[in-house]
């Protein structure tokens, strides 16, 4: 598994500099190749069986979505629906790993809650008017369950993963629905990939 980490965080880098300075060729490679260096981190992760299979079914939707996003694909829908039901497999993830940490689940339920109240709505908003507005609030609904259920596992790495997801989500919403700024292309990249490692990682503790 370290090769894979490494493998993977060089992967990582190569994404970040092409959103810090914009580079479409290198964003087409290293963009999908991250997500495929969690993939591999899952598989040599040698966590329970069923968990296993579900992350790497997880992180291979995520992969979907990836490529769906690509500025050479762009097909947000299809990125969209990729990343729900990838999120749907986490849940099922966490669910057999074991939810006996509720008071933590508290502490998610009102972060997501401050985030629905705030950041969200704009972006709902936002989406309605360019008529995303339904799948828009599907994905909040699973993407914040997610969250919660991450969280009353009550292991770091998958309440770091959840939580980093859910931010990741927020950025891109903003700036695709409500106002794009330089700074969230490697933003959006960087708490991404920090959460499908963390989610590809916690199957080894």
């Amino acid at each position: 598994m370290p090769i894979a980490i490494v493998a993977t965080i060089v992967a990582a880098l190569a994404n970040w500099y092409s959103r810090w300075k914009p580079n479409d060729r290198i964003e087409l490679v290293s963009k999908p190749l991250t997500t495929v260096g969690a993939i591999a981190i899952a598989a040599l992760a040698d966590g329970p069986d069923g968990a296993t299979i579900v992350t790497i079914i997880a992180l291979v939707l995520c992969l979907v979505g990836d490529v769906a996003l690509l500025p050479a694909v762009d097909r947000f829908v299809v990125g969209l629906a990729a990343f729900l039901l990838g999120h749907v497999a986490f849940i099922a993830m966490f669910v057999s790993r074991g939810l006996d940490r509720w008071p933590l689940a508290g502490v998610g339920i009102v972060g997501c809650a401050v985030l629905l109240g705030t950041i969200a709505m704009p972006i709902v908003g936002g989406a309605a008017t360019k008529g995303f507005g339904l799948p828009v609030r599907a994905y909040l609904l699973v993407i914040t369950s997610m969250c919660v259920v991450g969280w009353a596992t009550g292991n770091w790495l998958i309440m770091l993963g959840a939580t980093a997801f859910i931010i990741s989500d927020a950025i891109l919403g903003w700036g695709q629905f409500v106002a794009e700024r330089a700074w969230m292309h490697l933003a959006i990249m960087a708490t991404y990939h920090i959460a499908i490692v963390s989610l590809a990682a916690s199957l080894a503790i």
